[in-house]
């Protein structure tokens, strides 16, 4: 099953019959899909630095990309839990997301 057909199921089993606001689901996306997916990734590259024993310029802005993006992420995350993001900025974030999420898989 793709992970955005996960991420739809979880949203209607978790609110049966209530509509999710968009900041929600921004929260859930983030929170189940893309902090996971990003902490894996950054995860595998120490795992690839600690058998090497080095690292690539390469594999170094990769690294560093992706714990800015988990900044990011987290950033968004207290943003939404604040109040400071309105549905409308949290639906074309969550637009954008999906996107790249389905981007990923193909």
């Amino acid at each position: 099953m793709a992970d955005m057909e996960r991420y739809n199921l979880k949203i209607k089993s978790e609110r049966e019959g209530e509509e999710m606001s968009e900041r929600q689901k921004l929260k859930l996306l983030l929170e189940n899909e893309i902090i996971p997916d990003l902490e894996e990734a950054i995860d595998d590259i120490f795992k690839t630095i600690e058998r090497q024993k080095s690292i690539s310029i390469g594999e170094r802005e990769e690294l560093e990309d992706m714990q800015e993006m988990h900044r990011e992420c987290r950033e968004i995350l207290i943003e939404i839990e604040s109040g400071e993001m309105d549905d409308e900025e949290a639906g074309e974030l969550l637009g954008e997301l999906m996107l790249i999420k389905s981007g990923d898989k193909e």
